[in-house]
């Protein structure tokens, strides 16, 4: 039995002047680092040092690609076709690893941003979009998916490395699905509630619905938002009580309870 489980975080989200998060706090708890390409968040300072700062503290990275919206966070559905979607991936992956090279670190995974990876959840033409962009400029990179999302289960039957992800800080539908964020509740902030929920989601090998219902799922990763204003004290909770319930927190394929 494999007690192992990824923490990982939505980083290096902020740009120029403009800082989201405590990045600096953030790597010093979770395993791996979703680092933003420019897009949605991000520039290439921000992107050097927090690559930096992740191989400095033994952090993994990946890149984490978004829609053009600075003025939405990348939360905004934008009606791009399905061949603009897979450019807007690569090019962002293509930065990204130019930039953790130069930061001497290397990436590990590619994980989509807010509302282009929440269309993943129900559009399965968007997955396949994301997935050819990786096929073409990042085939040795697996992809970090929603649990339950058509880019789970697309990726894995087009013969990709998936890991499958759920949240610690949003609240899941009956179907599975994230809880839109235009509904109140969508959004954890009791880092208390947040952490326990976490680790008896990843003990069941299940997501948590908002009535209690289980929906079983493969877990390799659990993300906590590093713009959350709770975000550090949800990410040590959380990192906390999965270690007092045995698990080794390590990026890599497959927490198996």
């Amino acid at each position: 039995m494999n007690r192992f489980i990824d923490i990982n975080a939505d980083l290096g989200e902020g740009w120029g002047h403009y800082q989201i998060g405590d990045d600096d706090a953030m790597l010093s708890i979770v395993s791996s680092a979703n680092v933003a390409c420019g897009f949605h968040g991000g520039d290439f300072n921000t992107m050097a040092h927090t690559f930096a700062e992740a191989r400095r503290k033994g952090v993994t990275i990946g890149a984490h690609p978004g829609f053009p919206d600075l003025w939405g966070f990348g939360r905004r559905i934008i009606p791009f076709s399905l061949p603009e979607i897979e450019r807007i991936v690569a090019y962002q992956v293509g930065a990204a690893r130019s930039m953790a090279a130069y930061a001497g670190h290397e990436l590990a995974y590619v994980k989509t941003h807010g509302a282009l990876g929440n269309l993943t959840e129900k559009e399965p033409e968007v997955a396949h979009a994301i997935l050819n962009a990786l096929k073409a400029v990042a085939p040795d990179l697996p992809v970090m998916a929603i649990a339950l999302s058509h880019l789970e289960t697309i990726g894995r039957e087009r013969g990709m490395t998936v890991l499958s992800e759920i949240f610690a800080d949003r609240a899941y539908t009956e179907d599975g699905h994230l809880v839109s964020r235009k509904e109140k509740g969508a959004v954890l902030h009791d880092a208390d509630f947040a952490a326990t929920r976490a680790v008896r989601m990843i003990q069941a090998g299940a997501i948590e619905t908002v009535s209690g219902r289980l929906l079983p799922t493969r877990i390799d990763s659990i993300c906590v938002h590093g713009d959350n204003a709770e975000a550090v004290d949800i990410a040590r909770k959380v990192r906390t009580q999965l270690e007092e319930a045995g698990f080794t927190i390590r990026h890599g394929t497959g927490v198996q309870v």
